[in-house]
């Protein structure tokens, strides 16, 4: 279900990689949503990141840690959980081609380090490789980014503040059926991610009369990541006269769409998606920083998962990172840390089976009162009050697959320099198990 943002906001605000890893505890499962009267914890809640500072998504890693950072600042100056200051430790995921190379043993190091909580990973292939070894080891994941249906539920420790696929691809649909397209190509790499939107996408498009000419499902026309050329993917979506493009990618947006302006189609009927939307303006500040011509983009649209940051938010995340450039999953990561600080506040006790049985109560689960500040909310908790956190990313309280009840997906079109301008959300309500 979902529905523009003007209508609802008010109600909506109030390849598998196998990791052979041994468990750092039991298995004995907590009882659900059980508390402690006072604080028992000795040691520090331990957090990991899992997030991208190289590799395909590594322009998504800056605001996600930014967000991790800023809500440890926020949970420290606040006293910390259970009376002790949050530790945090980052690791690369790395490229999401080679998740052997990097990501799964930054995952290992996090385990073998012991940590109670885990954000990330970005990527949806990461967290299916390495979701076993670390739930196995009563760690809490939480991912800020994954969008894959395949991660819906797949187990008691793992979370994820960004909504499942089929919200994002109903407003992608919906936005495409809007400005009148009928023909659809779709160039999308071979990933879980990638293939798993498509499909959302294309379940929407079709009913509505739209026909994907390139790129559905089991047409055989998915493409390997990371490839420096896409020429032949290009010219054969193109010779299917489309009236619109859909890139589902990560950084491959890059090789892509320099090869679809020389095969002369109209960038304004291309749609980018939550995996590539960024700002693609030069700055003569940072000559490190890729960019299209002026103009390149200029009318495209994208989808991304979240409501619009507030300037506020994205100041707060400055003070951490002067140098972002994006704010993508900012937001998220920032409530994926707060909520498992308040888990381990309302538990009473720093650890991984504390995290997991109070994280669905503390995002709103129990109805409880509404708190929008990690100092707010624990001196909620202290009265022996029930909370629902008020998310920033805008997302609702968890359901029964401990995916977000409910989020937006925000609408963006590219201006005359390739910076993606916020323009509308939709809101969407995820089905549970």
């Amino acid at each position: 279900m979902i529905r523009s943002t003007h209508v609802v906001r008010a109600a909506a605000l109030a390849g598998a990689v196998a990791l052979a890893l041994t468990a750092c505890s039991g298995s004995d499962e907590p009882a659900d949503g059980e508390s402690s009267a006072a604080p028992t914890a000795s040691g520090p809640l331990k957090i990991g990141s899992l997030l991208p500072v190289t590799g395909n998504l590594a322009y998504l890693g800056p605001p996600e840690i930014a967000g991790v950072d800023l809500a440890i600042k926020d949970i420290n100056d606040a006293g910390g959980v259970n009376g002790v200051p949050v530790t945090v430790s980052h690791k690369d995921s790395g490229p999401t081609s080679d998740l052997a190379t990097i990501g799964t043993p930054s995952a290992k190091a996090l385990i073998e380090e012991g940590v109670h909580v885990i954000i990330g990973a970005a990527s949806s292939g990461l967290s299916l490789g390495v979701v076993g070894p670390i739930t196995d080891a009563e760690i809490v994941q939480i991912s800020p980014a994954n969008t894959a249906a395949d991660l819906s539920g797949i187990s008691p420790y793992y979370f994820r503040t960004a909504p499942p696929d089929e919200v994002q691809g109903q407003a992608l649909a919906t936005q495409i059926i809007a400005d009148g397209h009928k023909n659809v190509g779709i160039l999308v790499f071979d990933d879980p991610y990638g293939t798993g939107l498509r499909g959302f996408v294309q379940q929407n498009l079709e009913p509505a009369g739209v026909t994907v000419t390139y790129g559905a499902e089991d047409a055989g026309q998915d493409f390997p990541p990371e490839l420096q050329d896409y020429s032949t993917e290009v010219g054969e979506v193109v010779a299917t006269n489309p009236d619109a493009i859909v890139i589902i990618t990560f950084d491959e947006v890059r090789v892509i769409v320099p090869q679809l302006v020389q095969a002369g189609y109209d960038m304004s009927n291309v749609y980018l998606v939550d995996g590539n939307v960024a700002s693609f303006k030069q700055d003569p500040a940072d000559s490190a920083k890729f960019f299209f011509d002026p103009g390149t983009m200029e009318g495209a649209q994208g989808t991304n998962p979240g409501a619009n940051p507030t300037d506020d938010f994205k100041a707060r995340l400055l003070e951490v990172n002067p140098d972002l450039k994006d704010f993508n999953y900012g937001p998220e990561s920032y409530d994926a840390t707060i909520l498992a600080a308040l888990a381990a506040v309302k538990g009473g006790q720093n650890d991984g089976p504390t995290v997991q049985a109070n994280m669905a109560a503390v995002s709103g689960t129990t109805d409880g009162e509404e708190c929008a500040t990690f100092a707010d909310c624990v001196a909620l908790i202290e009265d022996g009050k029930e909370i629902t956190y008020q998310a920033v990313s805008g997302v609702g309280p968890f359901n029964d697959n401990n995916d977000p009840s409910s989020a937006f997906v925000g609408i963006y079109k590219y201006d005359a320099e390739n910076v993606p301008v916020w323009q509308k959300a939709e809101f969407g309500e995820v089905k549970g198990s």
